[in-house]
């Protein structure tokens, strides 16, 4: 009987840890990073598996173009660059590692928050440009503030905790299933969006992109927040109606963003977001650390291994 030996192509930059992990269990791999669509459809055949990270995307056309394709594997949370329903009809397996990034996403979260609270993004950019903004960067403590989670999976709550128990703040939240028990440890409540939004000092995005939520915060919410409130996205960047934002954030609505992802990434040069004093931004960077990204690669390492022997 002949062995068959697994080639994985690795489509994206993934710890060395998990390339060594696929070897050492006798796969062959090869890694060609973020092909385009068509590189992508040429690349794809006579492989049993593949690995992307947010990029690249794996479309309907790449995996029709495949014919030996049994596992995609998405190195981090959310399935939103692969096309789930044509790898199913196919019978190809579709893994991730969901709880690989939960603290580097949390912990960026937070980060970006006092980086616009605290104005050390634009003290660092005016510094730079040799003035001295001592009396402009006057910024806004999180303590005692009340946080606002659109989403309370794995990724919400871990910034729940971070915020209830470092920083003292109140914890509203909004969710599909509401899980009370989920939010008795930070005594938060659960409420509707729309309440959520009138209420939060700082709304905080955790959610899926899918068709519901895609514009989810659109001009008629971003009227909702109050006009000393500020909006962190570290989800994905179309949950957000960036054209409206953007006018939000001219017109004073809200107080400002922090944002890592965008709905054009990269961000487009002349994007009218990177004229803007009131936000912080960051090249969608949430699972980008190292602790996440050896765990991300290695724990869909093993699911490949594990599916294909």
């Amino acid at each position: 009987m002949k062995h068959v030996v697994y080639r994985v192509l690795v489509a994206s930059k993934i710890s060395r840890s998990a390339v060594d992990y696929l070897k050492s269990q006798g796969f062959e791999v090869v890694e060609v990073h973020e092909p385009s669509e068509d590189e992508l459809a040429r690349l794809i055949k006579g492989f049993h598996a593949i690995i992307v990270r947010s990029k690249p995307r794996v479309t309907r056309r790449v995996i029709e173009a495949a014919d030996q394709l049994k596992v995609i594997a998405r190195a981090g949370v959310g399935l939103d660059n692969i096309d789930v329903q044509a790898a199913e009809s196919r019978g190809i397996k579709v893994v991730n590692a969901p709880e690989s990034v939960t603290q580097a996403v949390a912990e960026l979260t937070v980060g970006l928050m006092l980086a616009l609270l605290r104005k050390i993004a634009f003290s660092d950019r005016k510094m730079r440009e040799g003035v001295w903004v001592k009396h402009e960067a006057v910024g806004t403590e999180l303590k005692g503030k009340t946080l606002g989670l659109v989403g309370f999976g794995r990724i919400g709550r871990a910034v729940a905790r971070i915020c209830y128990y470092g920083f003292g703040m109140k914890i509203i939240y909004t969710d599909r299933q509401c899980n009370i028990e989920a939010g008795r440890e930070f005594n938060a409540e659960c409420v509707d969006l729309d309440t959520l939004l009138r209420t939060a000092d700082i709304v905080s995005l955790h959610v899926p992109l899918t068709p519901e939520t895609t514009h989810l915060i659109n001009e008629e919410k971003l009227r909702l927040m109050k006009k000393t409130a500020i909006l962190v996205n570290t989800a994905r960047g179309a949950v957000v109606d960036t054209n409206a934002l953007v006018k939000a954030l001219k017109e004073g609505w809200i107080a400002g963003a922090a944002l890592d992802v965008f709905e054009e990434e990269p961000l487009p040069k002349d994007h009218p977001l990177l004229q803007l004093d009131n936000v912080v931004l960051t090249p969608h960077i949430g699972a980008s650390s190292v602790e996440a990204q050896d765990q991300a690669g290695i724990e869909v390492a093993k699911k490949i291994a594990e599916l294909l022997k």
